[in-house]
């Protein structure tokens, strides 16, 4: 039976202007996507917009919009660059669809009917921007929020709450279990820390909001946000309305997110799931941030890395493998469009374009593009190189580790150009040795085969080109076990005029 993967990304805040951050994590969420697809793995991808809450409900106003017009409007921002990206998810999820309002309210009740909500009054320190509310353990005298800089309302209404105090020996015990819950290693200590020194019951709902999910019981309280964002996982997979799907994606939740919103995803999202009897997230994957040339991304500096305009100037593929190699996934990076160029040159163009051109041109020149399986193809060397380079890149993915699954695919690039440069297949056409030189040249064809395998999830619309380029117009199906071995390609390869996938960049 299949395996099954549920991936997701958080739901973005609907009235931002997408930035590499938000494009960082779904690009990765799409890379594994992809990954497992192409392994004939049961996928469920999802991305999404969350709409509700007291600044769109300012925005709407300002505007002269109703809240549910000014998100109808601005969704797009973020449905655009998933095509421009692209991005393929299965579902995308606004917390407006009707479908997600009824979960939310659904499992609302069931917390409620299992003992773990209760009315009290709720009063703290709170930021309207990020809608967060923070102990005094956490403030300085400035009174400002810890993540925006903004200063700080003190906030006292009447509320619901989650009881959250009470689940935390449980979560304790689950990260004990399971090590790999909560990654990278740093990011479980920091949780694991943070469960230790005790939890709060969690305020779920607000009286002075109205632009959002109204309780069922209480209409006059409406859900916090985070609260609604977060139910958003059962409702794609499905939870109250789809029962089979549900029982195939749920139990395989894999969440990627930023680290600064990781303590809601590690501690209060499984501390409802627990609540409501559901099992947790086989793993949340909190990565770090992205300086601009050492220095903060913030509107005030203007240097907010622009998706659209990066992939405008260098191509979407060229951008994907830069977000995904230049940094490992979990650490904080530095983006600069000279390290963009400078990567994109050295790996993509003079290494990875070059080996696939010199090939191609080759089969084309001596072999007028036809190149037929030669009985003694199987080489050593190579086998041994691509067993130990498929091991390490399904452990690296395994672990979400892109940036070294990406090293080791280099290794047959790198070995393939010296291949070359050692056999001189020039010097086989022009000495008549007609069977070396298909050996050779089949051998690399199958390793430019190889190598697109290996590159489709982080580099699709370049791969299918290159599939193309070697006659496999049908290369993105799912592929079969021979597909991994060294000669499991087509007995005959028909390539077709070769053109450079990535010419360098001046």
């Amino acid at each position: 039976m299949a395996k099954s993967f549920y991936i997701t990304t958080p739901i973005y805040y609907v009235n931002d202007v997408p930035h590499i951050g938000h494009a960082y994590t779904t690009c990765a969420a799409d890379i594994l996507a992809r990954f497992h697809r192409l392994q004939g793995e049961k996928v469920l991808f999802s991305t999404g917009t969350d709409e509700h809450g007291q600044k769109i409900e300012k925005a709407a106003s300002e505007a002269g919009l109703s809240p549910q017009e000014l998100v109808d409007r601005v969704v797009v921002r973020f449905q655009e660059l998933w095509k421009v990206m692209d991005i393929a998810y299965d579902v995308f999820i606004r917390t407006t669809d009707p479908v997600h309002v009824q979960v939310v309210q659904d499992f609302y009740r069931l917390l409620k009917e299992k003992g773990y909500i209760y009315k009290g009054e709720y009063e703290g320190w709170y930021c309207i921007p990020c809608e967060t509310f923070w102990p005094e353990s956490q403030l300085d005298q400035r009174l400002v929020c810890p993540d925006c800089g903004r200063p700080l309302e003190w906030l006292k209404e009447e509320s619901y709450f989650f009881a959250l105090s009470r689940f935390a020996e449980p979560l304790l015990q689950y990260l004990r279990e399971n090590p790999e819950c909560v990654m990278p290693e740093s990011r479980y200590n920091e949780i694991y820390s943070f469960i230790q020194g005790g939890l709060r019951d969690q305020s779920i709902s607000r009286t002075d909001l109205r632009w959002g999910i109204p309780l069922p019981d209480d209409p006059h309280h409406t859900f916090y946000v985070w609260f609604d964002a977060l139910v958003n996982y059962l409702t794609v997979a499905g939870f109250g309305r789809d029962e089979e799907k549900f029982e195939i994606f749920w139990p395989h939740a894999y969440h990627l997110v930023g680290k600064d919103i990781l303590r809601f995803h590690a501690v209060l999202w499984p501390g409802m799931l627990l609540g409501a009897g559901l099992p947790l997230p086989q793993r949340v994957f909190a990565h770090g941030w992205w300086t601009v040339e050492g220095e903060k991304m913030s509107k005030s500096r203007g240097n907010v890395v622009d998706p659209y305009e990066m992939i405008r100037r260098y191509g979407v593929d060229r951008f994907r493998y830069f977000l995904m190699r230049e940094v490992s996934f979990g650490l904080d990076g530095d983006f600069s469009e000279r390290a963009l160029r400078e990567r994109s040159n050295a790996d993509l163009s003079d290494n990875f374009g070059n080996m696939i051109h010199r090939t191609l041109n080759m089969v084309w020149k001596y072999c007028h593009g036809v190149i037929e399986k030669p009985g003694d193809y199987r080489d050593p060397e190579w086998e041994s190189l691509l067993e130990d380079v498929k091991e390490k890149f399904f452990l690296a993915m395994e672990q979400f580790a892109f940036a070294q699954a990406l090293e080791s695919v280099w290794r047959l690039v790198h070995f393939g150009n010296r291949y070359i440069d050692r056999q001189a297949p020039w010097r086989m056409a022009k000495e008549g040795r007609e069977r070396e030189l298909k050996q050779v040249l089949y051998r690399l064809v199958d390793c430019s085969r190889m190598v697109g395998l290996f590159l489709y999830p982080f580099m699709p619309s370049t791969v299918v080109k290159l599939w193309k380029l070697l006659g496999m117009e049908d290369g993105c199906k799912p592929v079969q076990e021979k597909d991994w071995r060294w000669g499991g390609g087509p007995e005959c390869y028909r390539v077709r005029e070769p053109e450079p996938l990535f010419p360098r960049l001046e």
